[in-house]
């Protein structure tokens, strides 16, 4: 049923989380994980100097790259990974990426970074949810959710 699931991720630790059910279900139909770091040119279109934009983007992409190396660290031996860092609009990027020629699936979480980013910004998932052409199975990483002594289900796909 799934043979390419697209796991969006920002780098922050409770991305992990949602990774757990891409994983399972990458497991249960073989198929491969598609981990992409957007790098939000947008957000810093104002500065005043290109070469300031220069050092910004670098910095964004090593973190990026940093960001998709977690993904395929933590994954199990029999899941494959293709990474990839992307620039621009991040939902606009994952809803570009999640088209049937591209992937059956997206996997991400309800909230990666949070605070002010995600007042300023809006909500990234929903606006995947919204758009996406594919499922889009969303997994709640709120930290205090996540540690309150409660197993967390496992996905069992048939």
């Amino acid at each position: 049923m799934y043979d390419r699931i697209l796991v969006p991720t920002d780098g922050s630790p409770e991305v992990e989380h949602a990774l757990e059910y891409a994983f399972d279900v990458a497991r249960a139909h073989d198929a491969v994980i598609r981990a992409i770091y957007v790098v939000n040119a947008a957000g810093y279109g104002g500065l005043p100097m290109e070469t300031a934009w220069e050092g910004i983007s670098k910095a964004l992409r090593e973190e990026g790259r940093a960001a998709v190396e977690r993904v395929e660290q933590l994954a199990p031996e029999s899941v494959e990974v293709e990474t990839a860092v992307l620039e621009g609009s991040p939902s606009r990027v994952i809803i570009d990426e999640a088209t049937p020629s591209s992937c059956d699936l997206v996997v991400m979480g309800t909230h990666g970074r949070g605070g002010i980013d995600r007042l300023l910004l809006g909500s990234v998932t929903e606006r995947v949810v919204r758009s996406a052409a594919v499922p889009v199975l969303t997994v709640n990483v709120d930290p205090n959710k996540i540690d309150d002594g409660v197993d967390q289900p496992q996905v069992a796909v048939e």
